[in-house]
């Protein structure tokens, strides 16, 4: 029996059909395609995939979103099947890069949602940062007011001004980050996983004498000034936060760094003990370095 070639390849040219139309984004092309292909290969089982996708091309709703349910069921939608769709149909990068459109749209009608600190994905923030859209990303978080008080918002802008500007300009957000949410703070940097960031993080799990919990990571800022004194001018950017040992601990090491380097001696023992009050630990790393 001879195999053939063309024959047997029509249901992957008739797939191919319907991912070139949905790459396009052209929605008439997309649905003649797949009932083609639903047509001539009624059990395929990329079917239900692509009629994912092509529902989402045809829903056409604009309107903003007026409650922060209808933005978690759709977000939920777009995450949970349309995502995964994609990913299954265009591979990971090119899926991730089909959804952009679709995360920008929903970015944009959740625009006028208040920030609720009980339900903070439903915002359009977050949105624009998994759209890339840093800039818009940046703006949704300054319409929050007191942002810089509250965990999300300001790892949301933490993100943003890291993708648009870099690690040396986020230093004083990422410090604010560690000392008011640091589950937060470890959850961004996975998120952006900077390799200078991460080898600094990693050194501070290796050696930082603490509980071994994520709460650790508040004592973070004061650890890299005395890992790395160039951040000073970065870490004194940060604002007050809640004045915590963290807090104060890395605020304490900056006057330390700037007595050190005025050859003060009579404010400097006063101060070295102030710090070895607050973390023993972390006393004993600065110590080691003088």
């Amino acid at each position: 029996m001879q195999l053939d070639i063309f024959a047997d390849s029509r249901d992957v040219m008739l797939r191919n059909d319907v991912l070139d139309a949905l790459a396009r984004r052209h929605i008439a092309d997309s649905r003649q395609a797949w009932q083609r292909l639903a047509d001539e290969y009624p059990g395929d089982d990329t079917l239900p995939a692509l009629a994912t996708l092509i529902g989402t091309l045809e829903e056409v709703e604009t309107a903003g979103f007026t409650d922060h349910g209808a933005l978690g069921a759709a977000r939920r939608t777009l995450s949970e099947e349309v995502g995964p769709a994609a990913i299954r149909l265009f591979g990971q990068q090119a899926g991730r890069e089909w959804l952009i459109p679709c995360w920008r749209k929903l970015a944009q009608r959740a625009t006028s949602l208040a920030f609720r600190s009980d339900d903070s994905d439903n915002h359009a923030a977050p949105l624009w940062l998994i759209a890339g859209e840093w800039d818009a990303g940046i703006q949704a978080v300054a319409r929050i007011e007191s942002w810089r008080r509250m965990p999300a918002p300001l790892m949301w802008i933490a993100h943003a001004h890291y993708r648009a500007d870099g690690l040396e300009s986020t230093w004083p957000l990422l410090v604010e980050l560690a000392w008011l949410s640091p589950r937060r703070f470890a959850t961004l940097l996975a998120d952006i996983a900077d390799t200078a960031l991460d080898a600094l993080r990693k050194k501070f799990d290796t050696q930082f004498e603490g509980t071994g919990q994520t709460a650790d990571l508040a004592w973070f800022p004061a650890w890299a000034l005395i890992e790395k004194a160039a951040l000073l001018p970065r870490i004194r950017e940060a604002q007050p936060s809640l004045h915590t040992p963290p807090e104060r601990a890395a605020r304490l090491i900056a006057q330390i760094l700037d007595l050190e380097k005025r050859g003060d001696q009579h404010e400097l023992p006063e101060r070295r003990r102030e710090l070895r009050s607050l973390h023993a630990g972390l006393y004993g790393t600065y110590m080691k370095t003088r």
